[in-house]
């Protein structure tokens, strides 16, 4: 890399309850392209966020909610994401405890960097009960047994105590922050290309990854990306930022 280039970095919003956020979460995690990247993980609250901003929730949308159980699985197996063929029993919970419980962890762990990996660590957890095993994350106990797990008996005992002061004020900041940005649902990304520029994404799994990908890492596709678009029927032509007129020759085996 250049030494004028910056690294690419990548924002990414998450909420436990969103289904595909947690694809590309996975997907980030996962795929050794992103290893080139610097993401940062962001715990919001999906519903304040669609609330403040005026939106619908998907659920109670008319036939929404049938596509998005399509999508999930459809774009699982495109990218070999682990996920339960159904939904959680009483899908959508309500994550706001969770969600508050992520937001107390800066305060325990001032360097960013471990913040983050403790973030993950518990993201791990929570989203492989929920959308790999199809379990409610919600119910009495969860929350406290991946904290006892992950950070210990004491560290939980201080963030299940803050969770309704230090975590309703950090998800209040993280929520206004995802809306500054740009955000109205998730999954909600902000990347920031190695030219420094930045430029916010959303959607379904397919085009929110085509497009952010192409975007910070132009030609440089995830294999997870290139088996979708070479299986895409009529196949993608990704193209240069630089030269559109040309398009990437993904085809060419």
């Amino acid at each position: 890399m250049d030494k004028m280039e910056r690294r690419p970095k990548i924002t990414l919003f998450v909420d436990t309850v969103s289904p595909f956020a947690y694809e590309a979460y996975w997907i980030f995690r996962n795929d050794p392209t992103f290893s080139r990247c610097d993401i940062e993980y962001v715990p919001v609250f999906l519903g304040g966020i669609m609330k403040d901003v005026g939106g619908i929730p998907p659920i109670n949308i008319k036939n929404k909610d049938k596509w998005i159980n399509q999508e999930r699985l459809r774009w699982a197996s495109l990218f070999n994401i682990p996920i339960s063929k159904t939904t959680p029993v009483g899908f959508p919970h309500s994550t706001l405890k969770i969600q508050r419980a992520l937001c107390v962890l800066p305060f325990l762990f001032p360097e960013k960097k471990a913040e983050q990996e403790v973030l993950c660590k518990l993201l791990d957890n929570f989203y492989q009960l929920y959308w790999a095993e199809g379990k409610d994350i919600t119910v009495a106990g969860v929350l406290e047994g991946i904290l006892r797990d992950v950070i210990g008996e004491e560290k939980a005992g201080i963030v299940l105590r803050e969770i309704p002061g230090k975590g309703k004020e950090a998800i209040g900041r993280n929520n206004g922050r995802a809306i500054q940005e740009g955000a109205f649902g998730l999954p909600w990304m902000v990347c920031t290309n190695s030219s420094g520029k930045t430029e916010g994404f959303w959607g379904s799994v397919e085009s929110f990854a085509i497009n952010s990908f192409n975007y910070i890492l132009s030609y440089h596709l995830p294999s997870c990306v290139l088996k979708y678009l070479r299986n895409s029927s009529p196949p993608w032509v990704i193209f240069s930022p630089i030269q559109s007129a040309n398009p990437h020759p993904l085809f060419r085996d």
